[in-house]
């Protein structure tokens, strides 16, 4: 029907008439097509009518018609025969100008007896599940395709990242055109990945704010940072797994790296909350249920200890912190490294040096472990505050240093190390895991967080006339260490 097969689609979802024209005007240039979301416009039948008309004579983008029910993600509470006056009634002007016109699957069904105002070549079968991916996706999927319209979209609530093998499949088995997409932040690999392994469509949002679903990237993250048009189904994937993991900073610096370096490949976050079924459905590739060129994953919070017991080779150094934050798929085997001491202590050393400094190590986890590893390897004294004593007894006895209840710190130590996740965007931000009294006599407080990049814990300690390091050095540090790791060469090699 037309000569490109695939497109980048941008819905507009203002109310008010005048900024649903400049957003049209706006995303013109950033899409391949523009979804008219009617429902969101805070217009009667009638205005919307005479709206559409104007802007179908003004536009040249290729058009994308909706007039969405609340129940299936719409703006409007409409009864199936709001719907069809709707559509029965539309000014033939507006008709010719589309490309496509979004009709629910039940709206279908009305006019499948016989021919609806728009033809059936234009006409996009539609269903959404706002709650989950359920398990009779396959079947629902076969229904729609049975009807006359050109193509059908599938768009389902994502609760954890393998709901997405289910979206892929719907893709993979399509004998018409197909939109299918996983809402929600699990799902974001389905909006990256959909052009690449055959969908028609994948939605972008105009900017941040704009979204018309949960978990919808801008058109602009789309094109640029994720290089959708460029991808393909043997593009090498990368990705982070974590929760949260919307916050991190990691897809924008592998993603330039892979560009910078020529490669055909894409870095996705993976929100993971069930690591062993992820392992299981979307990493090994003995078990994996999803046909894709996986080659390695950053690991954080808080996955980077559960990971191990699904690898196949762990080296010394992790092994020794007892903490995986990179993985490397070498053909059949996961293997895991640690890469956070290089990138933690590589900035520090530059302005201390902590041989026999006192250190206090604010948390236990996995960052903990990286940095009293590298601490120990420079002869610091080292005391660890934790909430959990006992967690933090037995990593001090790993590492020959004392432990504390974070309740008793009281200062008087030449650097704090923040390795929890206190203050963080998306989980604590605003938040500091010691009182700012405490820090008095301290010379350093670095925190290890690095979104946002000033701390609540960074700004007592500026206020209490401290140094401070944030957690971006390390970040880029311990990033360009894992893409030698996966491809050979660091950021600046």
């Amino acid at each position: 029907m037309h000569e490109q097969q695939s497109y980048i689609c941008i819905p507009i979802t203002e109310s008010e008439p005048g900024r649903f024209l400049t957003a049209c005007g706006e995303a013109s240039e950033a899409a391949d097509m523009i979804e008219l979301r009617a429902d969101y416009l805070d217009l009667d039948m009638a205005g919307i009518f005479k709206f559409l008309e104007e802007l179908s004579l003004k536009s040249t983008a290729l058009l994308l018609l909706t007039f969405r029910p609340s129940e299936q993600g719409g703006m409007r509470q409409l009864s199936l025969g709001d719907r069809r006056q709707f559509w029965d009634h539309l000014p033939q002007a507006v008709i010719d100008r589309l490309t496509y016109a979004d009709f629910e699957f039940d709206l279908v069904e009305s006019y499948a007896e016989g021919q609806p105002p728009v033809s059936w070549e234009k006409v996009i079968c539609s269903w959404h599940d706002f709650e989950e991916t359920p398990g009779d996706l396959q079947s629902r999927f076969a229904r729609m395709s049975a009807t006359p319209a050109a193509v059908v979209k599938i768009a389902t609530k994502a609760n954890r990242i393998t709901d997405c093998v289910e979206i892929f499949r719907i893709i993979e088995s399509a004998r018409k055109p197909v939109i299918a997409l996983a809402m929600g932040m699990p799902g974001l690999m389905t909006r990256v990945l959909a052009l690449s392994r055959g969908a028609m469509l994948t939605f972008g949002s105009l900017r941040h704010g704009a979204e018309s679903a949960p978990g919808q990237p801008t058109a602009g993250e789309l094109r640029n940072l994720y290089r959708v048009r460029e991808l393909s189904p043997e593009s090498e994937i990368y990705g982070v797994i974590g929760k949260p993991i919307g916050h991190s900073r990691s897809p924008l610096m592998h993603n330039g790296a892979l560009r910078a370096a020529g490669r055909d490949g894409v870095y996705l976050p993976f929100e993971v909350d069930d690591i062993d079924r992820f392992v299981e459905d979307l990493v090994r590739p003995a078990t994996r249920k999803l046909d894709w060129n996986l080659r390695g994953m950053s690991v954080t919070i808080p996955h980077k200890l559960s990971i191990m017991k699904h690898l196949d080779f762990i080296d010394e150094a992790a092994r020794r912190i007892g903490a995986v934050n990179t993985v490397v798929i070498r053909g059949v085997e996961l293997h895991g490294y640690n890469t956070d001491v290089i990138g933690a202590m590589r900035p520090l050393d530059d302005l201390i040096d902590v041989k026999d400094a006192m250190v206090a190590v604010i948390g236990a986890g996995g960052s903990a472990r990286a940095i009293c590893y590298g601490l120990a390897e420079r002869g610091a004294n080292v005391t660890i505050f934790a909430r959990d004593v006992r967690k933090a007894e037995t990593l001090a006895a790993e590492f020959k240093a004392r432990a504390a209840s974070l309740d008793s710190f009281s200062g008087s130590v030449d650097l704090v190390i923040n390795c929890t996740p206190i203050g963080m965007h998306g989980h604590s931000q605003g938040q500091s895991p010691i009182p700012a009294q405490s820090l008095k006599n301290v010379k350093l407080v670095y925190d290890l967080i690095y979104n946002p990049e000033e701390t609540s814990l960074l700004k007592d300690a500026r206020t209490a006339g401290c140094r401070t390091l944030g957690g971006l050095a390390m970040l880029t540090g311990q990033a360009s260490e894992q893409f030698r790791l996966w491809t050979g060469k660091g950021f600046k090699e």
